[in-house]
């Protein structure tokens, strides 16, 4: 897995952070704002955001579309600027205050900094996210902050198109001067599979239970899969093999 690897290229939401499911209630939140009152189910508005976000990857702002779409589904009389307004101060106290890393994801990209290997993060959240998270989210700063180990962040904001697109696997490259060989990418949904193999780069499945219902084609897509990092680092030190 990390035979003659340089750098090791992590996804944000899902792989490095625990934070699907907290999209999933600042989204079910925003509905309710919207004035839906039905039922809403956690899974449900996920696969419906992935859907979403998906069809408008090409879009100049995917996630403004995604607004588009929900004041379109749930007949808001709010314009989609004010509708992706409200739903960042919706999130701003979860990406603050709520969200951490995965379980052992900062004892493992510590231990990979310390062999050597280059650091980066290619997410298709945006970089106002990413800066809470650096400069306001005590959880993530107390660990591991960011700017600490990763030489290279890439976000939403640098790229045309997000991922299943390649564009911002490909803009790591040129930015580290590195071939694809020499690099490894750690993903946990199908989009972002789907863009690590779109720019030719071996790709390790972090399992996340949120990417369940596309579980068989990640396992059929990726190069490797693990259950947790603490698999992967047992993995990195040499105590066990695939």
């Amino acid at each position: 897995m990390f035979l003659d690897k340089k750098v090791i290229i992590f996804d944000m939401d899902g792989t490095l952070i625990d934070s699907i499911n907290i999209w999933n209630e600042v989204d079910m939140l925003l509905i309710r704002k919207l004035g839906f009152n039905g039922e809403l189910e956690s899974d449900k508005i996920q696969l419906q955001r992935d859907n979403l976000l998906r069809i408008n990857s090409k879009a100049e702002n995917p996630y403004l579309e995604y607004c588009r779409e929900l004041k379109r589904i749930y007949n808001s009389s709010l314009r989609e600027e004010e509708i992706d307004n409200l739903r960042y101060e919706i999130a701003k106290d979860y990406l603050t205050n709520k969200i951490d890393y995965k379980k052992n994801a900062d004892v493992f990209f510590r231990e990979l900094r310390n062999r050597g290997y280059i650091l980066a993060v290619a997410s298709t959240t945006k970089r106002r996210n990413i800066n809470i998270y650096k400069n306001e989210n005590k959880n993530i700063i107390n660990k591991a902050n960011i700017d600490d180990y990763f030489k290279v962040i890439y976000t939403r904001d640098d790229v045309e198109e997000i991922k299943p697109n390649p564009e911002i696997y490909f803009k790591m490259l040129q930015e580290l001067s590195v071939d694809k060989k020499d690099c490894l990418i750690f993903e946990d949904s199908l989009v972002g599979i789907e863009a690590a193999k779109n720019a030719g780069i071996e790709v390790v499945s972090i399992y996340d239970k949120y990417s369940d219902s596309d579980r068989d084609k990640i396992n059929k897509l990726s190069d490797y899969q693990i259950s947790n990092y603490q698999e992967v680092i047992n993995i990195l030190k040499g105590e066990i093999s695939l």
